[in-house]
């Protein structure tokens, strides 16, 4: 016999639609970030790492540029290699770790996460004036409660609870 009832079917199917929904916007993020940086020799992927070396205050090592965006260690490490090969990054000992070096942004990929910043900016404005500063707060804050429930739950948990999701 089934115990679902009907709210949790609903419930279930809001959080489905959600879930298809950031997939759909990760992936037209990702071509959009493309198109924007292409001819600055860059590919999204690129533009993230370069972008959290930028927002970080000090060098960091690829483990935790990969934690810091959600993203797999070896994904890191192929692409701050290929940012090595072009002399936007570098890297630097870590007092640490001695295998683990720490990753230097250059002046050259300094330059590049600076030109793709100043080609996002309109298109962040156009955003912001069509949807409103407080609803994409308000969306920041929902996604920043699922990804903190997922940290907490694990995907295979038996699942959050609603004060769970308050919390």
């Amino acid at each position: 016999m089934n115990d679902v009832n009907g709210d949790d079917l609903v419930a279930n199917d809001l959080v489905g639609e959600l879930i298809v929904s950031v997939f759909r916007l990760n992936g037209r993020l990702i071509e959009t970030g493309n198109e924007l940086v292409l001819d600055l020799g860059l590919t999204s992927a690129w533009w993230q790492v370069l972008g959290a070396l930028s927002l970080s205050p000090a060098p960091i090592p690829v483990a935790h540029i990969a934690r810091n965006m959600g993203l797999s260690r070896q994904a890191v490490q192929r692409n701050v290699d290929l940012l090595a090969e072009r002399g936007m990054v570098g890297f630097t000992p870590n007092p640490h770790h001695q295998r683990a070096k720490l990753v230097v942004l250059t002046p050259k990929g300094a330059a590049a996460v600076g030109a793709a910043k100043d080609r996002q900016r309109p298109l962040a404005r156009r955003m912001a004036d069509s949807i409103g500063e407080e609803r994409i707060a308000t969306a920041l804050d929902v996604l920043g409660q699922i990804e903190a429930l997922l940290s907490r739950a694990g995907a295979c948990a038996e699942g959050p609870t609603q004060g769970d999701l308050m919390s």
